[in-house]
């Protein structure tokens, strides 16, 4: 390894080389980052030429590419991840657990001053720090055995995401060609994901930072490296210091679901006002703050208002259910209540699969009720879609595909086919 100085040096002489974008300034190029395609020795090709374009050595372009092979588990655990394929509850409950709350607060003692530190530099307390950790790698014990080249080239060469993939793998050969990461270090999750807080190559090249002033970052051997670059990572993507991530909330009787759009923020006077008050039924504050209304079980499971720092823990992970995740470990791990509202058995949230959710996209997008295309993920669009068709259909309007849509969604297209041959034969 370079010494910090060295090593910083020659980082800038590279970038300034080979002038590789990452990702908050790569809009312009992203269309050129794929090179999917079917047969795998053809998409190593293709990512042969992305990185001579880039700029980078024939260590990269030869050795390192040449020793890069697939892995065909990497293509199934992408198409089953929890967050598509589990209950709110089941989610929940898988994460947000005792062990987790037990051995946090433990690691809160632990590593007292290093949080007094990152708390007073970066704006980010504590348990949230600790959260994402317990959440990523269970405090360390699970950091990912896969191959972190193989499996982001697997994922460049699958056209579901492979601009993403490819992007990621681009700057992976930057944090390689720059000797911030040895070839040997680079074990981790299915998806890319590296070290105690399963960083992405580009949010470890953009935000990583030698916490033990070692002269190296080393987010998979040490806790502080790893801890101090989540730590600025969610200062620079824009945590606010002195706000909550959101609450769990109690709606009214017959709450007036037509006066809410869902995934849109309102001020939180403007839910006051619809009735909508906090678990203990009293007021919800007149704090100046925007809220948005999410019910990830739809009206009969748990209600939250999400505030502006929920989509900075979406911008780590892009699942609510992992959002929320980190918001409920981060209150118990500083002795608040869980969630509250749990449905009881004889009420519980039937699920549905993604199967079922991608018919119901295609008939609610032959209704009319645009969800994009058919993806089999209860969505922005989705939850749009299935709000109009229930407030068309004088349902529940709480966006979620519960049995009353499913039913009602095929009782109308079957009374809709019903209906054409008759006009047909009319005209």
């Amino acid at each position: 390894m370079y010494s910090s100085k060295s090593l910083v040096k020659k980082i800038h002489h590279f970038l300034n080389y080979r002038k590789l974008i990452i990702v908050c300034s790569l809009l312009p190029i992203i269309a050129n980052a794929t090179v999917a395609n079917e047969d795998f020795l053809q998409c190593k090709v293709n990512l042969v030429e992305r990185a001579e374009t880039a700029g980078f050595s024939s260590y990269i372009t030869e050795t390192v590419i040449g020793n890069i092979s697939p892995i065909e588990r990497v293509i199934a655990l992408d198409k089953k991840q929890p967050e598509f394929t589990q209950t709110f509850e089941q989610y929940i409950k898988a994460r947000v657990t005792d062990y987790h709350v037990r051995v946090g607060n433990k690691k809160l003692k632990q590593n007292k001053k290093l949080f007094d530190t990152l708390e007073k530099k970066y704006g980010v307390p504590r348990q949230y720090l600790v959260s994402f950790w317990g959440l990523e790698t269970v405090f360390g014990k699970h950091k990912g055995k896969m191959s972190v080249l193989n499996s982001l080239a697997t994922l460049a060469c699958d056209e579901r995401r492979s601009e993403f993939f490819t992007l990621e793998l681009l700057n992976l050969f930057t944090l390689i060609e720059t000797e911030q990461v040895s070839v040997e270090q680079l074990q981790g999750s299915w998806a890319g994901a590296m070290g105690h807080m399963q960083f992405m190559p580009t949010a470890f090249l953009k935000y990583a930072v030698d916490g033990d002033n070692d002269g190296k970052v080393d987010i998979w051997k040490s806790e502080v490296d790893a801890l101090t670059t989540a730590a600025n990572y969610l200062n620079q993507i824009g945590w606010q210091s002195k706000e909550r991530w959101g609450r769990e909330v109690k709606l009214p009787e017959n709450f007036a679901f037509n006066k809410v759009v869902f995934d849109q923020y309102y001020p939180l006077d403007y839910f006051k006002e619809l009735g909508i008050k906090k678990t203990n039924n009293k007021s919800l504050s007149s704090y100046d703050i925007q809220a948005e209304l999410y019910l990830p079980s739809g009206h009969k499971g748990p209600v939250f208002l999400l505030y502006p720092n929920f989509n900075v823990i979406m911008t780590w992970n892009l699942s609510k259910s992992y959002a929320l995740s980190v918001g409920l470990l981060a209150n118990k791990l500083v002795g608040a209540k869980g969630l509250e509202f749990l449905p009881q058995e004889q009420t519980k949230v039937t699920p549905y699969s993604v199967v079922q959710m991608k018919n119901l996209q295609s008939q609610l997008n032959a209704l009319g009720f645009e969800t994009g295309e058919p993806d089999g993920i209860w969505g922005p669009k989705s939850r749009d879609a299935i709000r109009s068709f229930q407030l068309q259909h004088q349902l529940i309007a709480d966006g979620y595909p519960n049995k009353e849509v499913f039913s009602t969604v095929t009782l109308v297209q079957s009374k809709n086919k019903a209906i054409t041959p008759s006009i047909n034969q009319e005209g």
